[in-house]
């Protein structure tokens, strides 16, 4: 056993690679440098023997491939995100740029409304995004405006109105501020329709069918009270103190400001 070893070992000595300039005049079939360095080395050795490990030679290799720069010229996702949020932005800023100053043509002169035209429709635009929601219109009116015959006819259509009837303008009703609260304001909307017209002319119709039976003098119901649960429900959810001092019916006003709490006047200090 040992002379085999020996005789082998005296064998491997005497061979010697006679391809090794072939192999270093032709080019690497690899194009990574870490490669190319790894086969030099094998195709090198006088002694035909590793001088390093596999896992040394691996852990060069991966570091070699580290070092080496990326290729890759494109931008990624993120960069991508980015420039399509700058396009778009551009986009909108060249339609305010070119094409709102044609709007000018269409501009009308404001009209307040008249007693005549007391209906407010709002509706709701998504800037041409399909939306459930913009179907839906809602009309406000106040009820000093509607017409109405007497006092009676007031009191039937604020019980025939139920919880769509409210002593406030409603916030996103569109009336102003200033306005007289007087009797109220009344609220219709619906979206229970696939066009946004047929929508508004059924909110029409109930509001007219709630006036006609409102006049109708048969019954007036003056001896039923106006429920106003709703009402001070609302109040309290929202929890600002309107409930107290009967602030629901009464726009608070300075004469509510207390006088004990008024500074007295220079003469009388």
């Amino acid at each position: 056993m040992a002379h085999s070893l020996a005789r082998c070992l005296s064998l491997s000595k005497c061979i010697r690679p006679t391809h090794t300039n072939q192999y270093l005049s032709l080019k690497p079939f690899s194009t990574s440098s870490a490669f190319y360095q790894r086969q030099k080395r094998t195709v090198t050795g006088g002694s035909g023997r590793r001088t390093q490990s596999l896992l040394e030679d691996d852990s060069e290799d991966l570091w070699d491939q580290i070092e080496e720069p990326a290729e890759v010229d494109d931008s990624p996702s993120a960069g991508h995100i980015l420039l399509q949020q700058h396009r778009q932005m551009l986009h909108y800023m060249r339609l305010i740029e070119h094409e709102m100053p044609k709007l000018v043509a269409y501009r009308k002169p404001f009209v307040p409304p008249s007693s005549s035209t007391p209906l407010v429709v709002r509706s709701m635009q998504y800037q041409g995004e399909r939306h459930p929601a913009a179907l839906k219109r809602v009309i406000v009116a106040p009820v000093d405006e509607l017409p109405l015959k007497g006092k009676d006819a007031i009191h039937k259509f604020i019980l025939l109105a139920g919880p769509r009837w409210s002593p406030v303008p409603p916030a996103d009703a569109g009336a102003s501020g200033l306005a007289e609260w007087g009797n109220g304001y009344i609220k219709i909307s619906c979206e229970d329709f696939p066009k946004s017209s047929m929508n508004l002319k059924w909110a029409s119709d109930t509001l007219d069918k709630l006036i006609e039976e409102a006049n109708n003098g048969k019954d007036t119901f003056a001896d039923v009270p106006i429920d106003t649960r709703h009402i001070m429900s609302k109040i309290r959810k929202a929890k600002k103190g309107d409930h107290r001092g009967n602030q629901v019916f009464k726009r608070p006003s300075i004469r509510d400001f207390p006088k004990e709490w008024l500074p007295l006047p220079p003469t009388f200090q």
